[in-house]
């Protein structure tokens, strides 16, 4: 679900990248860090609110004089944080927003091998985290906001007796991610109406008999989002991790991913974003080992059978760099380029690895085909692939 930040950030809390073999990502893969220590004075004093409110609909863009970086906004007020039931079992960091099981210093070598008990807990957890994130697809329409595609997240966690994951974890506001358009992660629902035309990304997690499931998908809004431009996006991203998951099995090294996903996606005149990574996930909503996107990384580690862990690369049209709303957690493409993800949360067996979150039959979204273009020479390419390089 969430991903590494800058070194910076890192040491800030006396926590080590990857690059310097100390921290599998556990914390660092997640936004936790970032969240804590991405500006101290920032949660001292919030920007100030001097938008006018829209006196129709009492709506204010809480950040006017930010440099936005592409043409979203965010609509506020949020709505109200949503309440668990105290019957269902809660993370650590439900009341508190500390994720204090994850901020033990983990060994650089030290990822957590499930025994089967374990193994069934993760699949049940990712069995329903797929039920709740294809309901939310199902609702995904022109005019409906990721407010209430919250909303629906929220009920559906309930009555699968889980605890939505992302909520209050590092006082992260809402139960899902739903991030649209050159929101690269992270993004928080508010009460923006998707539009015709728009990409949203919904990354659900659940928190289920104490394992959490991890996954997340792009989906088309409305058919004036079925462009060239956009499916050669989302189908780029969508087959860069197909491809990772090929290479799991035992043997395979964590920084091995990478290498594939980059080159898929140069291939296809993209980009991949290298603040976030993949993660470990069972008890722990992140944990080690690391696993980048990107090609040359120092990662560390051996996947071996009964280890779970994400593979979620972050593919764009344009720049790799990203940079984040004041909201502490939107993180957005630096030229304002549209961005997709795809995640699954895998458990590596005897001799490959199961995916966890797979789609079901009638699970809504889906591979498009990429429209074949003519070039100026005559040649035959997918999608974008002419035009990329100018974007």
């Amino acid at each position: 679900m969430f991903g590494t930040r800058q070194r910076k950030l890192l040491l800030l809390t006396g926590l080590l990248q990857e690059e310097l073999g100390r921290l599998p990502c556990a914390l660092a893969t997640h936004k936790t860090v970032h969240k804590t220590n991405g500006n101290p004075l920032r949660n001292l004093f919030p920007p100030k609110v001097v938008s006018e409110l829209d006196p129709a609909n009492g709506q204010f863009n809480p950040f006017p004089t930010f440099p936005f970086t592409g043409s979203l906004r965010p609509v506020y007020p949020l709505s109200p944080k949503r309440t668990v039931p105290k019957s269902i079992r809660y993370p650590d960091y439900a009341e508190d927003g500390n994720p204090k099981s994850e901020r033990k210093f983990v060994g650089r070598n030290n990822i957590t091998i499930l025994n089967p008990k374990e193994i069934e807990a993760m699949r049940k957890v990712s069995r329903l985290g797929r039920e709740v994130l294809d309901i939310i697809a199902r609702e995904i329409k022109p005019g409906v906001t990721t407010d209430y595609l919250d909303e629906v997240c929220h009920k559906a966690c309930l009555e699968r007796d889980s605890y939505p994951s992302p909520l209050n974890y590092v006082n992260f506001p809402k139960s899902v991610c739903t991030s649209v358009n050159e929101v690269i992660c992270h993004g928080i629902p508010d009460q923006r109406p998707l539009q015709d035309g728009d990409i949203v990304n919904i990354d659900v997690t659940l928190y289920h008999n104490g394992f959490h499931g991890d996954l997340n998908e792009t989906y088309y809004v409305g058919p004036a989002a079925l462009t060239p431009t956009n499916i050669h996006l989302v189908e780029t991203t969508r087959q860069c991790l197909e491809q990772a998951i090929a290479l799991v099995k035992p043997g395979m090294l964590f920084r091995d991913p990478g290498g594939v996903i980059e080159k898929h996606a140069k291939a296809k005149n993209c980009g991949v974003v290298k603040t976030y990574c993949g993660h470990g996930i069972n008890s722990l909503f992140h944990c080690a080992p690391n696993v980048p996107h990107y090609a040359k990384n120092k990662a560390i580690g051996i996947a071996k059978p009964g280890m779970c862990f994400t593979i979620e690369p972050m593919i764009t049209l344009g720049t790799y760099k990203d940079k984040t709303w004041p909201d502490d957690w939107t993180s957005v493409t630096q030229d304002g380029s549209r961005t997709a993800q795809f995640e699954h949360t895998l458990l590596v067996t005897e001799t490959g690895c199961e995916v966890l979150t797979a789609r079901l039959e009638d699970s809504p979204g889906g591979p498009v085909e990429m429209p074949v273009v003519e070039s100026v020479n005559g040649e035959k390419k997918h999608g974008a692939e002419q035009s990329a390089t100018v974007l």
